[in-house]
């Protein structure tokens, strides 16, 4: 498994050579099928037309949708032509478009026309008006000095905006030569991609990763997958976030592997998708397999395909674990930790680990990845078996984070440790647990309590979906934790019944002193449940109650 020196670009023209008729991607929805020869071809047309449009090596072009086909070939296009391409959430608003653009120094924004009911081109017209009175290429924005070009992903004709088919036309005065005399100029240490931390924790930061850290990192993830030209891979998990542009897509392509795409998440869509087109590779976010696993349909569709995939994104339930080995039967999945700012991913379970390893561990680290486990307090190694926050260093690491000396020196020290402020526990065998975020653990009477304790034990419970656990202030213990529960369809629970079920199992300490019930949790537009906005609601609650 030794690391590669290749660009993303470098990357889909290999995989053109060697496999040209295997089917690189396929929208099962939309009915579009392409191979990698042809996937190659469109990837070398639309790096054309970037170049054509006066697009520079090293400029900066956001991207904002979900996983349209247009993104895709976005992502390896810039990858030949040598443009970063900047990830746009596809939950933002005005202001926080406005913000990435404007921390971003983006040039070039390509957007699709909307996003579950919210308006794209709206949100650029509210925040850049002089897109009215702009011709194509030419905006002159207050807000915006960097911002030169808008491109719709569609053929809606919009004022200042440039057309898909427009945009392509780009690419006619641009030569085979031509590109190629970019393509040969990218080197795997440039930055390829700046990706905004979800802000589950607060204000995004622009993490910048080579071409040499996201190719890597991609191809290991595979590896540790037994990927091959022979998989099939659905990807449900959003594009603009590490999962599904590491993970997913790069994974993918790195091992020849079929990318089977659905563009927003449904669970019927996913079901229907791995039935249809006999995946054998499914990834998610633990929310995604609970939503696919307790629809009422489950059953009807054909899972026995699945071989493997991942569960990632945030802490995976051993109980969801085990239902997606033996009810999904994708006997292989695996389970990988990381953060964006490590490209992303840190440690993997492999396919053929002791099953109790790969549904209670995040495993080991990748090769090529050292780990270490530290008190946040002294900055000294802990022994095996004792909780310490996991810093890492490697070839996985980010450049930094754009714009932000402050933020990287805060990040990473001076010996190029990666401070990820999770907590985690290793044991003899050098599998990792992660048991939360260093700012999650709640002090009761001085006792430390980790959510993820409580949650595992919780998920047990026959009527129990999802479980968060929260801290919330107390007087007289410092702080009492609070369960917000998302009941299972149909059953029937209520605070005394989850209390009783805890008695004589967890300590006394462990047992939420409240209990919410909810049909949902705020959420960021790549799953990850938002716990800060979780626990101001429970603060909320408990001062109510007190």
């Amino acid at each position: 498994m030794s690391l590669v020196k290749q660009t993303v670009g470098q990357i889909i023209r290999e995989r053109a050579k060697m496999h040209p008729e295997q089917e690189a991607y396929v929208y099962p929805e939309l009915n579009i099928r392409r191979n990698y020869a042809q996937f190659d071809t469109e990837t070398d047309e639309l790096a054309k037309a970037f170049i054509g449009m006066g697009i520079q090596k090293g400029e900066h072009v956001a991207i904002w949708s979900d996983n349209k086909r247009e993104w895709l070939l976005s992502q390896f296009a810039t990858g030949k032509m040598g443009a970063v391409l900047v990830t746009v959430n596809t939950n933002y608003q005005a202001a926080e478009l406005e913000y990435l653009l404007k921390q971003s120094d983006a040039t070039t924004l390509i957007l699709d026309e909307g996003f579950k009911g919210t308006s794209y081109i709206d949100i650029i017209r509210t925040i850049c008006p002089e897109l009215l009175d702009s011709r194509n290429g030419r905006i002159h924005s207050a807000k915006l000095p960097k911002l030169k070009r808008v491109i719709l992903m569609t053929d809606r004709a919009e004022p200042g905006i440039y057309k898909w088919s427009e945009f392509l036309a780009h690419a006619a005065g641009i030569s085979d030569d031509e590109l190629e005399s970019r393509f040969n100029t990218l080197d795997p240490q440039d930055v390829i991609n700046i990706q905004y931390t979800s802000g589950t924790t607060g204000f995004p930061k622009g993490v910048m990763l080579t071409h040499y850290n996201v190719v890597n990192n991609g191809k290991l993830i595979g590896d540790y997958m037994n990927l091959s030209e022979a998989d099939r891979m659905c990807i449900p998990v959003p594009f603009f976030h590490c999962f599904g542009c590491v993970l997913g897509t790069m994974a993918a392509v790195t091992h020849g592997t079929t990318m089977v795409i659905v563009e927003q998440f449904d669970p019927l869509a996913v079901l229907e998708a791995v039935q249809d087109e006999r995946c054998t590779a499914l990834h998610g976010v633990p929310t995604m397999f609970i939503a696919e696993l307790n629809h009422p349909d489950f059953k009807k569709y054909d899972t026995s395909s699945l071989r493997t995939g991942i569960m990632a994104g945030s802490t995976c339930p051993i109980e969801v674990m085990k239902q997606v080995i033996h009810d999904m039967g994708a006997s292989e999945i695996t389970i990988c930790y990381g953060q964006t700012e490590s490209s992303p991913v840190i440690t993997q379970t492999k396919t053929d680990d002791p099953i109790e390893k790969r549904v209670s561990t995040v495993g080991k680290p990748h090769p090529h990845v050292e780990v270490k486990i530290i008190d946040p307090l002294t900055g000294e190694e802990v022994p095996i078996g004792t909780p310490g926050e996991l810093c890492t260093r490697g070839y996985h690491v980010m450049k930094g984070y754009y714009n932000n000396e402050e933020a990287t020196h805060d990040a990473i020290d001076s010996e190029g440790w990666l401070h990820t402020g999770d907590i985690a526990v290793m044991d003899q065998e050098g599998y990792i647990d992660i048991t939360g975020r260093i700012k999650d653990v709640i002090i009761r009477g001085g006792e430390n309590i980790y959510p993820r304790e409580v949650e595992e034990f919780l998920y047990q419970h026959p009527a129990i979906s999802d479980v968060q656990i929260v801290g919330v202030p107390d007087p007289k213990y410092g702080e009492e934790l609070m369960a917000w529960i998302i009941p299972k369809e149909g059953a029937k629970l209520d605070e005394a019944s989850v209390r009783e079920f805890c008695k004589g199992n967890i300590s006394y300490h462990k047992i939420p002193k409240y209990i919410m019930f909810t049909k949902e949790y705020p959420m960021t537009a790549s799953g990850k449940i938002q716990k800060f906005k979780l626990r101001e609601m429970a603060v909320e609650e408990a001062l109510m109650r007190q």
